[in-house]
């Protein structure tokens, strides 16, 4: 841990503005918001400690504070991705009271923080994705899963796997914005971009037996406007809800009950790019800013093709 958060902190003019400015300005999602106001309340702690009391005064932050925030972290064994995403948050904060003349120089812009260890994303196989997807039906027939249940679930990880979408895109799908015709779907990703995403058949003939299901449960709930997927209260689920129903089907399927729903969109894009398909189409479909952060899936191929090449030949 790090140094700890005050009470007060999110009082400070200071930071209060600059969360404001995050929201109207920086069109910020409201995860991020609270990230940052954690990470900018343990700033103000490791200069003035837990128990002072806002205003700030931000002028007299210099580059040893901001130096010993980060080695703060690093001697408490917070791992390389959060002190860097905290690195990122103090400096962006400092940017904004350079706009707001409190600062003349960025205390952070010269420090540098812990390499990120170059890790690959896991994959489920061709196979255990048949095996786990499978697994909402095969309850159903055994009588240990209900209807409606059967096919909520059956359908979120079909369109999942389908699409390549970030579960907190695909629970926010409303029925209005699914195409069963053309087979598309229009989510809502980072920074409240729209993009259009394909359905599969196997995901959409689960969505059009879900919205049977629901009609009859009752027909306000299959309106347009209407979340898809409701939990067994017929109220919209969470990411956490998903995740917990995914464990469920990776243990009876014999898989490791670590992998997250966020997998499945690693799998998607793996799979397409196996399959020959073009970098670019994926980076659109995923939805990435950057081509460079798809590439990452191109070297989980080519990571695997070596795995093949080293058992099969003979001069390997």
């Amino acid at each position: 841990m790090g140094p700890g958060p005050s009470s007060h902190a999110a009082d400070d003019p200071a930071i209060a503005g600059f969360l404001r400015y995050l929201l109207a300005e920086r069109n910020a999602a409201a995860n991020t918001v609270s990230s940052y106001r954690i990470d900018l309340t343990q700033l103000a702690a490791s200069k003035w400690g837990e128990t002072a009391s806002p205003p700030y005064d931000w002028k007299a932050f210099g580059e040893a504070d901001a130096r010993a925030f980060l080695v703060a972290f690093t001697r408490a064994g917070a791992t390389a991705t959060t002190v860097r995403r905290k690195l990122a948050a103090a400096r962006t904060f400092c940017r904004y009271l350079q706009r707001e003349s409190v600062l003349i120089d960025n205390p952070f812009s010269l420090l540098k923080g812990p390499r990120k260890a170059k890790t690959l994303p896991k994959v489920l196989s061709v196979d255990d994705l048949k095996s786990f997807l499978s697994r909402p039906k095969s309850d159903r027939a055994a009588g240990t899963l209900g209807e409606y249940p059967a096919r909520r679930d059956t359908a979120i990880f079909e369109a999942l796997y389908s699409t390549g979408c970030r579960i907190s895109e695909m629970i926010a799908v409303t029925w209005g914005e699914i195409d069963f015709r053309r087979g598309t779907v229009i989510v809502t990703g980072k920074g409240s971009k729209e993009r259009l995403v394909i359905l599969g058949r196997p995901a959409l003939t689960a969505l059009t037996a879900l919205r049977e299901t629901v009609r009859a449960l009752d027909p306000v709930l299959a309106g347009d406007s209407t979340a898809v997927f409701l939990s067994d209260r017929l109220q919209r689920i969470s990411a956490r809800f998903v995740e917990r129903r995914m464990k469920r089907y990776l243990a009876e399927a014999g898989l490791s009950t670590d992998l997250t729903p966020h997998k499945l969109r690693h799998s998607f894009a793996t799979h397409l790019l196996d399959a020959g398909a073009d970098l670019r189409s994926v980076q659109e479909m995923l939805g990435h800013a950057s081509l460079s952060t798809t590439q990452v899936y191109t070297h989980v191929s080519v990571e695997r093709l070596k795995e093949e090449y080293a058992k099969a030949h003979p001069r390997a």
